[in-house]
């Protein structure tokens, strides 16, 4: 096999239409490492905010909630937690449109 050619391979994705080279891979994973670590971190801090308050205490929303609502405290943070990650992921879902191309229009010949 030829050095020059195993070195250039690419990964196609066939529903755009787009080849991405060794780099753009590279770039991805080091971006999706960076997230995945990042999400790691925010659930360690997730689980000592659990371990180290175990406190009851009283959590009032008089505009949504009438009644006074007693719970552990880390029950509390769990809950923060996801209704951030909820909302987060309804703000960062797509429109379902699609953007335009990268590549220049064809020109008719």
């Amino acid at each position: 096999m030829n050095l020059a050619k195993a070195l250039s391979w690419q990964f196609v994705d066939a529903a755009n239409g787009i080849a991405y080279g060794r780099a753009q891979i590279l770039f991805m994973s080091a971006k999706l490492l960076f997230k995945t670590l990042f999400i790691i971190v925010i659930l360690l801090l997730l689980v000592l905010m659990g371990l180290n308050n175990r406190a009851i205490i009283d959590f009032k929303l008089p505009p949504l909630i009438p009644q006074i609502i007693k719970q552990p405290a880390a029950i509390m943070y769990f809950a923060f937690f996801a209704v951030g990650v909820l909302t987060g992921t309804i703000m960062t879902a797509g429109s379902g449109k699609k953007g335009a191309s990268s590549r220049p229009p064809k020109s008719a010949k």
